[in-house]
């Protein structure tokens, strides 16, 4: 985990530094449930990310026990208000696009 959270931090900096807006998804698919100190470095994570510039993520997830636990995670951090969570990724793509092209134009 903390390697992830590390790598997902070094590109949301290398980009918000270039200027571009920063969105992301998320597949979490194939993630189990964590153990507490692995959700704790989510959270600071996604506290850092948005810090740093990450304007929208979309995560693809398909265990419901994950679910809640990356929503409890998410609530925590308050990347749930620019969080979306989807089953289908074309649809996650279509939103991260859209969000994308708004967030530009603003």
């Amino acid at each position: 985990m903390q390697q992830f959270v590390e790598q997902s931090l070094n590109a949301v900096r290398s980009l918000a530094q270039q200027g571009r807006v920063v969105v992301a998804l998320a597949d979490l698919r194939h993630l189990r449930t964590t153990s507490p100190e692995a959700a704790e470095l989510l959270r600071q994570g996604q506290m850092t990310a948005m810090q740093a510039g990450m304007k929208r993520i979309a995560e693809l997830v398909s265990s419901e026990l994950t679910t809640l636990q990356l929503n409890r995670i998410a609530r925590a951090s308050g990347m749930d208000q620019i969080l979306r969570r989807f089953q289908d990724d074309e649809e996650a793509r279509r939103w991260l696009l859209e969000a994308s092209n708004e967030l530009n134009a603003a």
